[in-house]
């Protein structure tokens, strides 16, 4: 892939919109101007440290987080570091993705709003996890923020939710992930609700994040570009 300018910008928004998601779900970290950095163990599914460029420095990346926490992990959002001399294996890799502003969409089959309080948020997660809420995503992410995070709901006819994403902004961009179907919704309307409300939300904000395998063949079918690869790598010793 060739890197123009304007996809390098576009890689630097979309790797601080992910940090910044990051760092407000797991309430804890730095930034400096390489990276996002917990030196405390993070949530389940949200990595110790993002880089924000590609000449991140390494060492001191690695010296910033708690290796001797179980599965400790580094979002290397350029693909461009070898943390493996480190302990470090990579876990996957995905793409970001890049939609612009005003691209047209499917209309959604479900109604959809923003996720309004506490009772609902631990519903959101309820469906996004698929069995229980865990307090993951905690009440905060609602009202902390000056309105710039966004819980986004598809519910049915009985008002149950069986679709979702989560939405933040930073800048010029939106950021879109955790998104979800269930009760045998189908992927595209997950996407096609979330799209649409962020830009009822967020009128003439391109949207950005990170998918890979069949997630990112939908978002390509729904308007996303891939700019680029980013890297997770996991601690194991």
């Amino acid at each position: 892939m060739i890197i123009t300018p304007n996809t390098e910008e576009l890689l630097l928004a979309a790797a601080h919109n992910n940090a910044a998601w990051c760092a407000a779900v797991c309430r804890d970290g730095a930034f400096t101007a390489e990276a996002w950095i917990s030196p405390r163990p993070t949530p389940l599914y949200y990595p110790d440290a993002v880089t924000l460029t590609r000449d991140t420095d390494a060492a001191a990346l690695v010296a910033g987080i708690d290796t001797a926490a179980p599965r400790a992990s580094v979002k290397d959002s350029f693909a461009a570091l070898d943390l493996a001399p480190a302990g470090f294996e990579v876990l996957f890799g995905a793409q970001w993705i890049h939609r612009p502003a005003g691209a047209p969409g499917a209309a959604p089959a479900l109604e959809w709003s923003r996720v309004a309080g506490p009772a609902e948020l631990e519903s959101w997660e309820t469906a996004w996890d698929g069995e229980e809420s865990t307090g993951l995503f905690h009440p905060g992410l609602l009202t902390g923020h000056d309105g710039e995070i966004a819980f986004l709901a598809g519910r049915d006819a009985e008002g149950r939710i069986v679709a979702g994403a989560a939405a933040n902004r930073t800048g010029e961009v939106v950021g879109v992930s955790n998104v979800f179907c269930a009760d045998g919704t189908a992927d595209d309307e997950a996407w096609a609700g979330a799209l649409t409300l962020i830009a009822s939300i967020w009128p003439g904000l391109a949207v950005v994040g990170y998918e890979s395998g069949d997630d990112l063949d939908t978002a390509l079918r729904h308007g996303f570009t891939a700019i680029g690869p980013l890297l997770v790598w996991v601690h194991t010793g």
